[in-house]
């Protein structure tokens, strides 16, 4: 199958957002493409974050989502990936690494300093991916969240 890495435009957004809502859900939130929805389209028609796709014939089978920030630290800016979710039965094809490399390359050709990411203690796969593409495990520092309740 040939796969092709574009990056997400207004017309994407409905089938972005189906994959959206199943990544939530991969991560144990309950289903809700309407939000999932308002989500996608106003990352994308404000300019919030990069998302690209994994398509093939109008069909999309993966996404990354990517945000600015910036690293204090080391003085320069960052991409954080947040978001990268595969249809299942399309996984090990060799798409998420297409994604990455993708991501990569932005970030080099938009003058990134580092992609940081996190994923789920149990999600062997995903560390797998992302160790073949020379992303190393942070044993330095902890990552703490605080969520705020309205």
């Amino acid at each position: 199958m040939q796969i092709e890495i574009i990056r997400a435009e207004k017309k994407h957004i409905r089938d972005v957002s189906i994959l959206f809502d199943l990544y939530r859900q991969f991560y144990k939130y309950e289903e809700d493409i309407k939000n999932s929805e308002y989500y996608i389209r106003s990352r994308i028609t404000n300019n919030e974050s990069v998302i690209f796709i994994a398509t093939n014939n109008a069909k999309i089978y993966g996404f990354v989502q990517l945000y600015e920030n910036f690293d204090s630290l080391n003085l320069n800016k960052k991409l954080i990936l947040y978001d990268l979710y595969i249809l299942s039965k399309y996984r090990n094809l060799g798409i998420g690494r297409k994604l990455m490399n993708k991501s990569k390359d932005f970030a080099i050709n938009n003058n990134f300093q580092r992609i940081e990411l996190s994923t789920a203690t149990d999600n062997s796969n995903a560390q797998k991916l992302y160790e073949s593409l020379d992303y190393i495990r942070d044993k330095e520092y902890y990552n703490y969240d605080l969520e705020i309740k309205k």
